[in-house]
């Protein structure tokens, strides 16, 4: 894949400041607005923000790791860039679209790339009611919380709560609850990416609930749709040899 134009984009902290200064005196790059790739510098945080920010933009981006966990991002390396974006594998990926609505009857929209999660406000427990497609399928469920995964995110807070990893080409979702107390036995579930999701707050008042998606929060939930949205796409670019797809199988041997 040839591109003419590169925009770098950097996270805040110096590493990623002082790798952003390099490419720019090494490379002729251009505004994220003209460009036809972003070259993304920081952690998995940095790179979901950049997804959102350009978001409607469907321009390609490659991120490179100067952050922690670096999941989604492949080994920083000033060398050669042009070289590896041009042999970079496209990974295409649909988000969670989330429609919340709050105690007061406000519907709230986002949507998450990762996940989207509903978590207990307060020290008292959520209570939750699950429907799947408009079917019941848990009267009550007594816990921190519950997310709704894609493939890319399994990896992330749902593996932390012992939910499922997902490769990429699956077309599921995971459903995977937190911290849950009652039912005791219930580890969650594997759905079809087309189905809906709909997750009610019982006793909001007493016991409020929050939702989540990625990194935009809405406080005092009492009702949460949640689909996949196939009208949207984000589009990442990863090296051959450390694609998604390779590390999502990767890391389920991993100890």
């Amino acid at each position: 894949m040839k591109f003419q134009t590169v925009a770098v984009v950097a996270a805040d902290h110096a590493a990623a400041q002082s790798a952003l200064d390099r490419l720019s005196h090494k490379y002729m790059t251009a505004a994220p607005e003209d460009a036809d790739v972003i070259v993304a510098l920081g952690g998995d945080g940095f790179m979901l923000k950049t997804l959102h920010q350009y978001l409607y933009r469907g321009i390609p981006i490659f991120g490179m790791n100067l952050g922690s966990v670096g999941f989604l991002m492949n080994t920083y390396n000033d060398n050669h860039l042009m070289e590896r974006l041009e042999q970079a594998e496209l990974i295409t990926l649909h988000p969670l679209r989330m429609i919340a609505t709050d105690i007061g009857g406000a519907t709230h929209e986002a949507l998450a790339i990762n996940e989207v999660s509903l978590l207990r406000q307060t020290r008292l427990a959520a209570k939750l009611k699950i429907q799947v497609d408009g079917k019941v399928r848990m009267r009550e469920m007594i816990c921190d919380g519950v997310l709704v995964s894609t493939p890319a995110g399994s990896t992330a807070y749902n593996v932390s709560a012992n939910g499922p990893i997902l490769p990429l080409d699956a077309h599921l979702l995971a459903l995977t609850p937190i911290s849950v107390f009652r039912p005791r036995q219930w580890r969650g579930a594997i759905l079809p990416h087309t189905v809906t999701v709909t997750i009610d707050a019982l006793f909001p008042e007493m016991r409020p609930v929050s939702a989540v998606a990625d990194d935009t929060e809405i406080r005092d939930v009492v009702r949460v749709e949640i689909h996949e949205d196939r009208n949207v796409a984000l589009t990442m670019l990863f090296d051959p040899e450390h694609n998604l797809e390779e590390r999502i199988i990767k890391e389920q041997f991993m100890l």
